[in-house]
């Protein structure tokens, strides 16, 4: 099956909220100290606007539904996706994160759409849904992600500023040119 190109289908389909799982042995004193101070400073860094990424209150110091070690979970709009996900590639010094989309699917957000930074982990996928009524809101209150008012651009804006990048790199050498039908 050939990857959808139709542009309002692939728009309404975006993801647009992240789980990052920050993971640490929860009988390692030195890893636990890590994963809280790497957590301070998220939420110091979303106090002073870098980026939003809302950790959850409760930092799980056992195994808790997939998680296979100690954890706490950082809910991230794909607005922010981009600095969060810089700043915990540069400053997760040991810790491996797991990263993954929120869907509908959360058995397949967890299995096959996941990426981890840093090794990895087995995940006991037995307690996720194969499907949910409702995409999963979190933070409704701040309508960013799912809950956000509408798109930043129209499908006319996004034909448009397609159309201008591909005029641009016309003269770029090393830039693929999209196919022509």
């Amino acid at each position: 099956m050939s990857p959808p190109t139709d542009l309002e289908q692939v728009v309404n389909a975006e993801i647009k909220e992240w789980h990052f799982h920050i993971y640490f042995h929860q009988n390692n004193a030195e890893e636990h100290h890590a994963a809280l101070e790497l957590r301070d400073a998220v939420l110091r860094l979303r106090r002073d606007g870098a980026f939003v990424a809302v950790p959850l209150f409760r930092v799980n110091t056992a195994p808790v539904g997939p998680h296979p070690v100690g954890s706490y979970e950082i809910w991230v709009p794909s607005t922010s996706f981009a600095s969060v996900f810089s700043y915990l590639c540069q400053h997760r010094g040991d810790l491996s994160i797991l990263l993954h989309p929120l869907t509908r699917e959360e058995r397949k957000d967890h299995e096959i759409r996941k990426a981890w930074i840093g090794p990895s982990y087995p995940l006991d996928l037995s307690p996720l849904p194969v499907l949910a009524e409702d995409v999963p809101l979190q933070y409704p209150s701040l309508k960013l992600g799912y809950s956000a008012p509408k798109h930043d651009f129209t499908l006319e804006d996004r034909r448009r500023i397609g159309a201008n990048v591909e005029r641009i790199l016309r003269g770029e050498k090393e830039a693929a040119r999209a196919p022509s039908n």
